[in-house]
């Protein structure tokens, strides 16, 4: 099965969890709740509702509040390196807006894009019903709630879109954390047809 998604944008998907998302990013910034209030002009009450999971803003307000609070800081060059390096189909996001920090030549091979092209890219754009249900489910594994998550295994579909190609097959989710704590996803697994 094939989607074309080619006209779906990173603002019109909103991320599942957004809450458990929120405050742990807010943790790993150092920032308190009136603090992210301030820099985004909200009330502190607000930041409350949405990490207590009481209120959800639209996707586009989640993209401004994940914006402001930055990307990644530290550069962790050696994970970066052994994902890039690997012969394995494996790339890196950052948790929270999966934003693409490392992918592997034979995952660039996969997508049908340059092994640069998509850093720096929010790939939740590009998730296939599969992968936005397997992200719905983290938050009843309580994935969100623990350090170290089991690992988190599915398939998906494939989809086509004008960036990426997504092939189908098994996923694996793990997450990690970069030396600043910023918790990261290592995306690995074995694609239909693959040896």
């Amino acid at each position: 099965m094939t989607a074309d998604c080619s006209k779906t944008t990173a603002v019109s998907i909103g991320f599942p969890a957004f809450g458990k998302r929120l405050k742990r990013l807010r943790r790993v910034v150092g920032l308190k709740q009136s603090a992210l209030a301030d820099l985004i002009e909200v009330d502190q009450a607000t930041i409350s509702r949405w990490e207590n999971g009481g209120q959800t803003p639209s996707a586009h307000v989640q993209q401004v509040v994940f914006a402001a609070l930055g990307p990644a800081k530290a550069q962790d060059s050696t994970l970066k390196r052994l994902v890039v390096n690997s012969s394995e189909c494996l790339h890196l996001v950052e948790e929270v807006t999966h934003t693409c920090l490392a992918y592997s030549a034979s995952r660039a091979r996969d997508w049908k894009t340059s092994q640069h092209a998509l850093l720096g890219v929010s790939l939740w754009k590009f998730a296939t019903d599969e992968i936005r249900q397997a992200e719905a489910e983290l938050q009843l594994d309580g994935w969100w709630d623990l350090h170290s998550p089991a690992p988190k295994a599915f398939l998906t579909s494939e989809a086509v879109h004008d960036q990426i190609r997504i092939s189908a097959g098994r996923i694996v989710w793990e997450r990690l954390y970069l030396s600043d704590g910023t918790p990261v996803r290592l995306v690995s697994g074995r694609r239909e047809g693959a040896a």
